[in-house]
């Protein structure tokens, strides 16, 4: 089945909020886990608008299943990385203004710095995702960087789902079958929800993990996030 991990950097922005520890991102990472979750994501960003550089190495201590640290391959994200050690490291295009991730590496224009980066990761034991828009000349071309998996945008997608969920698919599933082909894992991220997220995983069946955060905390605010966990694992089945 395919794993869910959640992203909890929400979490962290309502307690930067009022400042303090309430509420406190690393009960709740450990609270996910204990309610069903098979990862913990998280994307701390320089300017420590939600997860900060300590909730990291303090994550790293206390989470039992798969940790996913997403970010700009800049040096601090590397360090940081090279300390913690996690089990997947994704990288994400974004330059820090970027108020969210919107859109994937253009990895044939990046290609000498992104295998540099990723042998450079895979030499410290961690797994390698990279963001990816669904475009097969940029699956093979992530093939080629020596990425152990890519990460699909799934923005389009869920902007179009609504209107026409079998044109919103299409890309993604010829995507899909092009790395599935070249033995690339398959991650998706971003806007998926209660409504597309079925659709999405019965598209693509080779999918390996969703990485979810804006939604399931957002509906974790009517539905608890015991049971929202549940709901979406559901949704994966």
């Amino acid at each position: 089945m395919t794993k869910l991990s959640i992203n909890i950097n929400k979490v962290a922005t309502i307690r930067n909020a009022r400042g303090g520890n309430i509420p406190n991102v690393i009960q709740f990472a450990k609270d996910c886990e204990r309610f069903g979750a098979d990862g913990i994501t998280v994307h701390p960003r320089p300017d420590e608008r939600h997860i900060k550089y300590n909730d990291v190495l303090q994550l790293s201590e206390v989470v039992t299943t798969e940790f996913n640290i997403e970010g700009y391959p800049d040096e601090r994200y590397l360090s940081l990385i090279k300390k913690v050690k996690p089990e997947q490291a994704t990288l994400v295009p974004d330059p820090p203004n970027v108020i969210t991730s919107n859109t994937g590496w253009d990895v044939i224009k990046n290609m000498n710095q992104l295998k540099e980066i990723i042998a450079e990761i895979k030499s410290y034991g961690i797994r390698v995702s990279i963001f990816l828009n669904p475009e097969t000349e940029q699956v093979h071309a992530a093939k080629e960087s020596g990425t152990d998996r890519i990460e699909f945008y799934t923005g389009p997608y869920a902007e179009e789902f609504p209107i026409n969920k079998e044109k919103a698919i299409e890309k993604y599933i010829t995507a899909a079958k092009d790395a599935h082909q070249i033995n690339l894992g398959i991650n998706a991220g971003h806007d998926l929800n209660l409504d597309n997220l079925k659709f999405f995983k019965q598209s693509l069946i080779q999918l390996d993990e969703i990485s979810i955060g804006h939604a399931i905390i957002s509906d974790a605010l009517y539905y608890g996030i015991e049971n929202t966990i549940q709901l979406y694992k559901r949704q994966l089945m």
